[in-house]
Parts: C-alpha cells; sequence; structure tokens
C-alpha cells in the first residue's frame, strides 16, 4: 500500500535490519528520504575528556619547567631529577592494574571525580612544600591522582562513540597530551620567571578544581545522561565488528586481569605502547634540559623552542592518528588493516631519535624529535582507540590499567635512565639509542604479537 499523501515512512540507515529498528517519520512532500542529523552530545563529552588530560598534563610539565629554580632551591643533581621526574610514574603505574577493575566496578564518573579532586591537592602540596622530601610526596600523590585518566578515557570512549569514531574522539584528549607541553612549557615557564616556581604549581592546582566543578557537572554515561537522545543513542550502539547491539547480546562477567595478562595480543598491544611512552617521557621531562645543556641555549628560548615538537604531534595526532584513520573506516577499508597500518607506521617513524643523537643546531634536533615524536602521535590514538576493540566485553577497564602500567613502567625508567646516562656520558646521544632500541622491540610486538585488531574472546566460565 502506497504512503498517505500526509505522511511517508522509512527505515532509518542508522538502524540494523532483523531488530526490529524504529520507523522514522518524515513529511511525504519531499517524496524522498531526507538525511538524518544525529545529535552531537558524544562530542561534548570528547571535549570535557580533552580539557582533562590538558589541564593534568600542565601538573606533569610544570617539572621539567622548573628543573634550573629546583637545582637552586634544594640543588639537586641530574640523577636526582630523574629519580623526582619518575616519582609520579611509581605511584602511576603501581595504580594502573587495581584501577581498572576499579573503573569496570564503579564507573568513570565516580572515579573521576574522585582522582581529579586528588591531583589537584596535589599540585598544592608541591606548591608549599619546604624539602625536597615533601616535594617527593607531592609527586607521589600526583600520580595516585592521575592514575585513572587514560584507562578512564579510554572506556568513556567505548561507551559513548560507535567505533568509526573512536580513533578521532580518542585523538581528541591524547592529543591533548602533546598540546598541554606545546603551550604549557612557555607559559609556565613565563609564570616561573615572573614569580616564581611555587606559584606555577599552585597556579595549575587552581585550574585542576576549575576542571573538578566542570567534570563533576557534565559528565554522565551515555545511559545515565537525561540529555541524550533516543537516536545518538541508537547510532552510538549501532552494530559494528566490535560493538554488539546492547538490547540484543547479554553482558557476559568481566575477564580476570590473570587471564588478560596471558593473551599474546595485550602482551604485544603492552610492549608496542611501552615503547612509546617511554620517548613521550624522555622528551616530556627532559626535552628543555637536552635544549639548554646540549646546545646552549638560554632557559627562556629553550622553553619556547620545546614548543616546536609539540605542536607538531598535536596536529598528526588530530589529523592522521584522528581523522584519516577514522576516514579511512568509513570509507569501508579493512578496521585491523587500517589500524594496525597506523600503529607499526606511527612507531617506526618514531625512530627518528635517533636522528638527534649527533645533531649540533637547534633546527636539526627540532626536526628529528619532530618527526619521532609526531610519528608516535599517530600511534597514540589508534592504541587507547582499540582498547575498547581488543578487551572482552566489560573489560575494558582493566586492559586500559594493563595498558597504562606498561606504559608507566616505561614511564618511570626513561627520566630516570636518562639521567644516569647524561650523569655518566655528559651526553644526551646514548639516552636516544637506548629509546631507539626499545622501539625496535615494541615494533616488533605489533608484528608478531598483536597481529589482526579483533575482541580477545571472554575468559571461560566454569
Amino acid at each position: 500500500m502506497a504512503p498517505s499523501t500526509a505522511q511517508a515512512q522509512y527505515r532509518s540507515p542508522l538502524s540494523t535490519a532483523n531488530h526490529g529498528a524504529p520507523l522514522i517519520t518524515i513529511p511525504s512532500a519531499t517524496r524522498r528520504p531526507s538525511t538524518i542529523t544525529i545529535p552531537r552530545r558524544r562530542w561534548r563529552i570528547a571535549c570535557l575528556l580533552g580539557l582533562g588530560v590538558l589541564v593534568n598534563y600542565f601538573d606533569r610539565v610544570n617539572l621539567s619547567v622548573a628543573h634550573a629554580a629546583l637545582y637552586t632551591t634544594f640543588g639537586i643533581s641530574n640523577v636526582a631529577f630523574g629519580y623526582l621526574s619518575g616519582a609520579y610514574n611509581w605511584t602511576y603505574a603501581l595504580c594502573q592494574l587495581p584501577i581498572g577493575v576499579l573503573l569496570d566496578k564503579f564507573g568513570v564518573k565516580r572515579v573521576g571525580r574522585i582522582s581529579i579532586f586528588i591531583w589537584s591537592v596535589a599540585s598544592f602540596a608541591a606548591a608549599i612544600t619546604p624539602n625536597l622530601s615533601g616535594f617527593f610526596g607531592a609527586r607521589l600523590l600526583l600520580g595516585i591522582g592521575e592514575a585513572p585518566t587514560f584507562p578512564a578515557n579510554a572506556k568513556a570512549t567505548g561507551l559513548w562513540f560507535p567505533s568509526s569514531e573512536r580513533s578521532f574522539a580518542t585523538s581528541i584528549f591524547d592529543s591533548a597530551a602533546k598540546f598541554a607541553p606545546a603551550i604549557g612549557v612557555p607559559l609556565i615557564g613565563m609564570l616561573l620567571i615572573k614569580i616564581g616556581w611555587r606559584w606555577s604549581f599552585a597556579a595549575t592546582g587552581l585550574i585542576s578544581l576549575a576542571y573538578l566543578a566542570i567534570f563533576y557537572g557534565v559528565y554522565r554515561d551515555p545511559q545515565d545522561d537525561p540529555h541524550l537522545t533516543d537516536a545518538e543513542r541508537d547510532y552510538i550502539q549501532a552494530e559494528d565488528p566490535f560493538t554488539p547491539n546492547h538490547t540484543h547480546v547479554p553482558e557476559p562477567p568481566p575477564s580476570s586481569l590473570g587471564y588478560l595478562l596471558r593473551q599474546p595480543k595485550v602482551i604485544g598491544f603492552a610492549l608496542g605502547f611501552g615503547s612509546y611512552n617511554y620517548v613521550f617521557y624522555l622528551l616530556l621531562t627532559w626535552l628543555p634540559s637536552y635544549l639548554a645543556a646540549e646546545l646552549h641555549i638560554d632557559l627562556l628560548h629553550s622553553f619556547l623552542y620545546t614548543a616546536a615538537p609539540w605542536l607538531f604531534a598535536t596536529v598528526t595526532d588530530l589529523c592522521i592518528g584522528g581523522l584519516l584513520v577514522d576516514a579511512l573506516v568509513r570509507r569501508g577499508w579493512n578496521q585491523s588493516t587500517v589500524r594496525r597500518t597506523a600503529l607499526i607506521a606511527g612507531t617506526t617513524f618514531g625512530l627518528g631519535i635517533f636522528g638527534a643523537a649527533h645533531v649540533h643546531t637547534a633546527l636539526a634536533a627540532l626536526i628529528w624529535i619532530s618527526i619521532s615524536i609526531g610519528g608516535l602521535s599517530v600511534a597514540a590514538p589508534v592504541g587507547w582507540s582499540i582498547t575498547s576493540m581488543l578487551a572482552p566485553r566489560g573489560s575494558v577497564g582493566t586492559l586500559g590499567g594493563i595498558l597504562n602500567f606498561s606504559n608507566q613502567l616505561s614511564g618511570i625508567a626513561a627520566p630516570l635512565i636518562t639521567g644516569y646516562v647524561v650523569a655518566v656520558r655528559h651526553s644526551y646521544a646514548w639516552a636516544f639509542y637506548v629509546a631507539a632500541t626499545y622501539l625496535l622491540i615494541g615494533i616488533a610486538s605489533y608484528i608478531f604479537l598483536l597481529g589482526k585488531i579483533e575482541r580477545i574472546a571472554p575468559e571461560p566460565q566454569h
């Protein structure tokens, strides 16, 4: 029977056949289906997560900016600075495995609110500490507070985005980790020069408290968000190779931590991503000092030059690791092939760190470092986006915790090893050689252990 003259009906292209998809009513005067506009509340969540990463990386980079000031205040050596730089990562790493389990049990909203409050307190504690021991304590507390950030963001992205949008959604918060040092190092550096290092730490504490208020008011999981429309919820939950339709597939029990740690895919993923984070933290904690000591650039200009590689990394993160990867997936390219290629190719470009070992000018150093961190930044959002694609249902937080535990072991090792190498060799060349070797291990792990990107089978229930 033909549609009436008043109305015509058609099935939403966002819904899948054979699942009772709702019929959308449109005026028949158009004589053809109109394009459905999906609301974009999910992108508000992506921007919220990105803002959070930007804020907590201000807390992280202010230490590298304060290196010379801390030497004056506490008389620390390069080795001591290496330990201090890694102190944050010690508690961050120790919290990763339990944090993943807590996220799967209590959710992003509750864990996120508590963590933001803790990291805000840590920044104020660093600002008022009277001695080096107190400063170490503040950095240890910061690691506890910021430990849930990336596993929580990976879990939230899996909840709020279909797989065809996850790379760009992930790149929004992951690129913030690169944009933060790009703007934070020069801004905090100038603040430090004008009013002192203690006030620079207090300033990041105030910014963190402001973000807590925003997060408290905005973030909800999709099922709890009263402003999420049915159309957008259906779009997020539309069937794809990684996200079963939640209304038809029962939720299995989460897989155990021990089960996931035995999976070759998890081991390969963790090693590969750990190699990325080693280079990331080497540059995050030592780049201003490298430019000042190795290339004899004054303190202010070292802060300004530091921004260049991080700005380049921000662009490659968003445009290649995010937009391009999602565009290829939407055009029908194989999801596993696209994402795995981005992981391997991006990590391979990270070997540009080797080229910085023997340069003698700031321009050459910045070019090689930009190639390295720019390539690694292509791989980074892809890595975080596939966490929800690899994890068994109900175990995204746990897998994210495993991944970030590996990352933070690298975050501990990078500044510490670099401090010892620079103290013994009086050069950064061997520090860069170590980083390049780890990247080679990471590339091999992606190729031979990670393999095809597909969901890991859930743990058998006995």
